[in-house]
C-alpha cells in the first residue's frame, strides 16, 4: 500500500485513493489508452492479443525444425552468443554434428540421425573461436560475437 499521509494530499484526496479498487484504476487506464490509439493498434495495446499473434506465428514453424524440439535456450551477453541443449541421452554428443553461420546454429542427428535443427542466433557471431562443453547434462556452446561496424553506403540512382 502506498504511504498516502507522506503525500502532499488533503484528507478528501486520501479517502478517495483508498477507496479505488486496483481493477476499476485499470479499466479506466486500459480505456483512456484505447481512445488516444486507432483501432488498428488495438491488438498492440492488449498484452494478451499480442502474445495469442505470437503464438500462432510460432505454431506455423515445423516442430521438428526448430528449437523448440531440442528445447534450446539461446541468450547473449555483450561478448558471446550461448546455445544451451539438454541432452537426453548421453550417446547424442558422441552422435551429434553442429554448426553455424554468422546468424544461425544448426544441430544434426539427434535425437535421431535423420533430424536437422536450425536455430536463429540473436546476434551476429564470428566465424572462429566457438567452444562447446558437456557437463551434468547440458550441452554449452559459446561463440564470440561479431562486431560489424563495417557501413556501406548505397548509391540511388535515377532512370
Amino acid at each position: 500500500m502506498l504511504p498516502w499521509n507522506h503525500l502532499p494530499f488533503n484528507e478528501e484526496m486520501k479517502k478517495k485513493f483508498s477507496n479505488m479498487n486496483p481493477n476499476d484504476i485499470d479499466k479506466y487506464v486500459q480505456n483512456m489508452i484505447s481512445n488516444m490509439f486507432p483501432k488498428e493498434m488495438d491488438g498492440i495495446l492488449n498484452p494478451q492479443e499480442w502474445l495469442k499473434g505470437v503464438q500462432s506465428f510460432t505454431n506455423d514453424q515445423p516442430s521438428s525444425h526448430n528449437e523448440n524440439s531440442l528445447n534450446a535456450v539461446v541468450f547473449e551477453t555483450h561478448d558471446f552468443v550461448f546455445l544451451r541443449i539438454p541432452i537426453k541421452e548421453d550417446h547424442w554428443v558422441r552422435e551429434m554434428k553442429i554448426y553455424h553461420t554468422s546468424h544461425e546454429a544448426i544441430i544434426e542427428h539427434i535425437p535421431s540421425p535423420d533430424d536437422k535443427h536450425t536455430v536463429k542466433l540473436p546476434a551476429a557471431v564470428r566465424k572462429k573461436g566457438a567452444i562447446a562443453h558437456y557437463k551434468d547434462d547440458v550441452l554449452e556452446i559459446r561463440i564470440p560475437r561479431s562486431i560489424q561496424t563495417q557501413i556501406s553506403e548505397i548509391d540511388i540512382q535515377e532512370r
